[in-house]
């Protein structure tokens, strides 16, 4: 019942004309969606800024005409729910039934910022499930009061005249572990997985999700699973897998460095243990993510299951996500000339995937 569909997701770490132009690069090529992670401090240390997603995804919203555009993630952590619906309004205001709203804890900007795992009473699915029920309160328009262990609202009516988008917002959580899986099929329109995901890791989430959703009688068949996964294309096989075994370093070392308990089941699902990546963290401190993409051997590379190598390689790929429940395959294209590559993506594998024509008569 859900369609399935293609997009990019991209870190909020680059000059924001850069990435500007990569979305409309990524419309151009016929991709479904183009979303935008909202980096963290963190990747200061190896050349990037972290930039606000909300600020940039209105900039692509305004310059964009067909594509998708989602917020994946944002953490209520870091804005009051109140604050997400009217940053969500703008993006309603730009883009209409356009715009994807994401959110997850994000373990790594909790630690930036003092959260921790979040103080008593604070944890991540009592945070979660008051914010999106805050959220669709207050995109709802109606007199809207609310007092829950974390957060209150208390907003008025919207008049009948008040110029604003009427349109519904879908809301995905971004989720690694059961408990926010669950809670993703039972309160939301849909589950993200985090970088690093694998055929098995989407399996073990789409159960979850599944799970939560007919505890509360809903259809499971309506809901939608996006996993990010990494990924480059060339018609050489060899320069083709370059740009993702950079990005996969990269990520890997994030999660020795910053998350090691939630990743552990990202790990296991792609049969990895923290000593085979170890090294990989460690060059990636010492000489930089050059270094760690020279420290991930082919095994590891293959384990961690990218979309990358050849347009063949790269249909292959999608097609072992989407048989394992994936419905939004999330691609995060990296390595050289990114926009020729979402180029080469629109010309040689998304056509394998577009929806047959309607027959007629």
């Amino acid at each position: 019942m859900v369609p399935f569909r293609i997009g990019v997701l991209q870190l909020s770490m680059e000059p924001v004309r850069e990435t500007v132009r990569m979305a409309r690069a990524c419309e151009e090529a016929g991709f479904d969606t183009f979303w935008l992670a909202e980096a963290y401090p963190w990747w200061r240390k190896h050349g990037f800024e972290a930039r606000s997603s909300t600020a940039i995804t209105a900039v692509i919203a305004a310059e964009t005409e067909r594509i998708n555009v989602g917020w994946g993630i944002i953490s209520p952590y870091t804005r009051h729910p109140v604050q997400i619906a009217m940053e969500a309004r703008v993006m309603q205001d730009l883009c209409g039934g356009r715009f994807l709203l994401g959110l997850g804890a994000s373990k790594i900007f909790m630690k930036e910022i003092g959260e921790g795992e979040g103080a008593p009473g604070r944890g991540p699915a009592t945070v979660m499930r008051e914010s999106v029920e805050i959220i669709r309160g207050a995109l709802d328009g109606k007199a809207f009061r609310y007092e829950g262990k974390v957060f209150a609202a208390d907003v008025p009516g919207l008049r009948e005249d008040a110029e604003v988008a009427r349109v519904r917002t879908p809301i995905y959580f971004a989720a690694t572990g059961p408990v926010l899986q669950k809670l993703a099929g039972s309160h939301t329109d849909g589950l993200l997985t985090a970088s690093i995901s694998t055929p098995e890791f989407v399996r073990y989430s789409r159960r979850n999700m599944e799970e939560g959703a007919r505890k509360v009688g809903r259809d499971p068949r309506e809901l939608d699973l996006g996993a990010v996964i990494v990924g480059s294309i060339h018609h050489d096989r060899a320069k083709g897998r370059e740009g993702a075994r950079e990005m996969a370093a990269m990520y890997l070392a994030n999660k020795v460095q910053n998350i090691r308990g939630s990743a552990d089941i990202l790990l296991r699902s792609a049969g990895l243990t923290f000593e085979e990546i170890r090294p990989i963290a460690e060059a990636m401190e010492s000489g930089g993510r050059k270094a760690a993409a020279r420290a991930v051997t082919d095994e590891v590379f293959r384990k961690v299951k990218a979309i990358a190598g050849t347009p063949d390689d790269c249909i292959a790929a999608i097609e072992e996500y989407r048989a394992a429940g994936c419905t939004h395959i999330m691609l995060e294209i990296w390595g050289e000339d990114r926009e020729q590559q979402a180029r080469l993506f629109g010309e040689a594998v998304l056509p394998h995937f577009a929806p047959a024509p309607a027959r007629q008569g």
